[in-house]
């Protein structure tokens, strides 16, 4: 019998999942810093 491992939770699949996402989220707000010249703050208007 093959057991299936959740996939919700704080599993080992959520969790790499979640760093991956983490690293990418990133990557594309230091990409988009770098482009405008502005920060994350000054993009939304909080400064």
């Amino acid at each position: 019998m093959q057991t299936q491992e959740s996939k919700f939770g704080f599993t080992q699949f959520a969790e790499t999942w979640n760093g991956r996402l983490a690293m990418l989220g990133f990557v594309i707000g230091l990409a988009t810093e770098l482009l405008t010249g502005q920060g994350i703050l000054s993009q939304l208007g909080l400064m």
